[in-house]
């Protein structure tokens, strides 16, 4: 069992939308035991399964930036209800098909990094480089602040 599971998603040919993919891929590197980063172009069901064998799952994705050029860190529970569709663009989606179908999910965080260019590209924006450096350090600290799970689903 993974204790925390890392998802960076998002499409690296659509400039800063690969915001999540950029961060997942340098946690990767990391190497950490019990740590395991998943790179994704989108959240799909089968993500599931992977979810309900951690203790702490950190999602990270990229934001239209509008006004604010800051990261955002939230705390999120699974949704209400759950849509069933080929893949999912919200993991409060996503955690509450793992609670229907295992009977537990995992704490979990949900990261959006600002993006200013979201056209058809392969490169970041200096935006989407500064919100990446600071999304690694707010992964960094979840990981290092990771205990047993007191807001996620119970078993």
């Amino acid at each position: 069992m993974v204790g925390s599971l890392i998802i960076g998603y998002g499409s690296s040919l659509r400039g800063d939308d690969g915001i999540g993919l950029e961060v997942a891929q340098i946690i990767s590197e990391w190497k950490l035991l019990e740590v395991r980063s998943l790179y994704q172009h989108q959240l799909t069901p089968e993500l599931a399964a992977e979810l309900a064998l951690v203790d702490l799952a950190i999602f990270i994705d990229a934001c239209q930036s509008i006004d604010k050029n800051t990261v955002e860190v939230h705390p999120i529970k699974p949704s209400s209800s759950i849509e069933f569709r080929s893949h999912f663009g919200d993991p409060r989606i996503l955690l509450s098909l793992t609670k229907a179908l295992f009977n537990r999910c995992p704490q979990a965080w949900w990261i959006l990094v600002p993006g200013s260019d979201f056209e058809l590209k392969d490169c970041l924006s200096p935006l989407a480089k500064q919100g990446i450096k600071e999304a690694v350090k707010q992964v960094k600290n979840l990981l290092a602040e990771r205990t047993v799970p007191k807001s996620g689903c119970t078993k």
